[in-house]
């Protein structure tokens, strides 16, 4: 998922907004857990990055999007840019 989220709406409240950007994100992220996962890959891993618009994008870990979407929220942005690829992820064994 590489999409630049708008903020506001004419019918749409921003808080509704809000809830239905995470909703999508979920929904994404559901979805690409059920793939099959290829031969040696354990586990789905996401590589994330977030910013106001693709050029500005910082690394950040999966389980932070919610915080940096309520942030973009409290700053009052115009919209802001999310990018999510899912890649085969390996368990590291430690002895």
């Amino acid at each position: 998922m590489k999409k630049t989220f708008v903020l506001s709406h004419p019918k749409i409240k921003l808080p509704r907004l809000v809830e239905a950007i995470k909703f999508e994100v979920k929904k994404y992220l559901r979805r690409e857990r059920k793939k099959s996962l290829p031969e040696g890959a354990d586990y789905w891993d996401f590589d994330c990055r977030f910013g106001a618009d693709k050029d500005s994008a910082q690394v950040i870990h999966l389980g932070s999007i919610n915080k940096h979407i309520d942030e973009a929220e409290k700053n009052e942005l115009a919209s802001f840019y999310l990018e999510i690829l899912a890649k085969p992820g390996v368990k590291k064994l430690t002895e």
